[in-house]
């Protein structure tokens, strides 16, 4: 009996940052446009670049690709490039997430930012059929007062946004440090995630979901080694957004084989799948349900994973009812 195409399957992205499906052809090609020079030969000289040892030195590599973004036209190009490969992979909702303080040191308005994303995301629902939304990434890495000073630039646009996240080096830098920020936000009506548990300990997730109020959280993969946690997300449904190839690449897992996907789904946490930065990790959110697939999730479990990610999305009911029937329409026909 063949496969099914997990391409095919309906499903969300809720964790990708649209920063991370820079690839390195458009990089240069930006670079071109914007009079940027790249400390790159060439594409393939960038690409040799990709083999990280730690989230750091990845993190080293995204910001300084990240310079050639300098105008809307240009976020527009890169949200329409990764919607219309998302597209193929079966995605029909994406909440993605962007970094205005990395853009604001390089000179680029938040505004500039926001626009060009959002004709992004409208070329998307129009040619693709995918909805979806920004979610406005504080880098944790950054002074606290940055942050603040982010909100306030952010508040009047706030109704155009679904929320806020939580990103970049996590290892000291503890969610507790937000918890004025992520308030903020909250009475902004922006809905609410965070980076948690990918190298950082379980501490760090239970922080989250106690200070800053997190709806979701964004991997929280050591959250097996807390069976107090585990238990406390799978009663109350607080999703993972769970990236696979990401964890290896970035040696959060030091194989697949080794990673706790298994035992998160097993322990009823509502587990889903995403990309992450899926030009620098090695695949897109087909890839990584591959990956789902090779450490031995079957096509029930796959096509529950994506259901998961519909009822974890910040998606209005009416959206969610069809894109569950989809996945119910693709499983039965599987």
């Amino acid at each position: 009996m063949t496969s099914p195409d997990l391409r095919t399957l309906p499903k969300a992205e809720l964790h990708l940052h649209i920063e991370g499906t820079l690839e390195p052809e458009l990089a240069f090609t930006l670079a071109a446009r914007n009079g940027v020079t790249l400390p790159f030969a060439d594409v393939d000289d960038l690409r040799r670049r990709y083999d990280f040892e730690d989230l750091q030195s990845f993190l080293d590599l995204y910001y300084a690709c990240m310079v050639v973004l300098r105008t809307e036209q240009d976020f527009t190009d890169l949200a329409v490039a990764y919607l219309e490969r998302a597209a193929t992979d079966g995605v029909r909702h994406v909440e993605m997430f962007f970094d205005p303080q990395v853009h604001a040191a390089n000179g680029v308005p938040v505004d500039v930012v926001i626009d060009g994303l959002r004709a992004g995301l409208d070329v998307g629902r129009e040619r693709f059929r995918i909805t979806g939304g920004l979610i406005v990434c504080i880098v944790r890495d950054h002074p606290v007062a940055s942050a603040e000073a982010l909100l306030d630039e952010i508040a009047p646009r706030a109704h155009e946004l679904l929320g806020i996240g939580l990103d970049s080096a996590e290892v000291g830098y503890p969610p507790s440090l937000f918890e004025g920020v992520f308030r903020r936000a909250a009475e902004l009506g922006l809905r609410r995630v965070a980076h948690a548990g990918e190298e950082a300990p379980a501490a760090y997730v239970w922080e989250a979901l106690r200070l800053l109020d997190v709806e979701r959280v964004d991997h929280g993969i050591r959250s097996v080694d807390d069976p107090e946690l585990l238990a406390h997300l799978a009663e109350h449904r607080v999703a993972l957004t769970v990236c696979p190839l990401s964890n290896v690449r970035l040696r959060a897992v030091p194989e697949l084989s080794a990673h706790p996907l298994r035992e998160l789904v097993d322990a009823g946490v509502v587990v889903t799948i995403n990309s992450d930065d899926p030009s620098y990790f090695g695949g897109y959110i087909g890839d990584n349900y591959a990956a789902a697939a090779s450490l031995g999730f079957d096509t029930a479990e796959l096509a529950h994973l994506a259901a998961n990610s519909i009822e974890a999305s910040f998606a209005d009911a009416g959206r969610k009812a069809d894109l569950v029937a989809e996945i119910r329409a693709w499983a039965a026909s599987a």
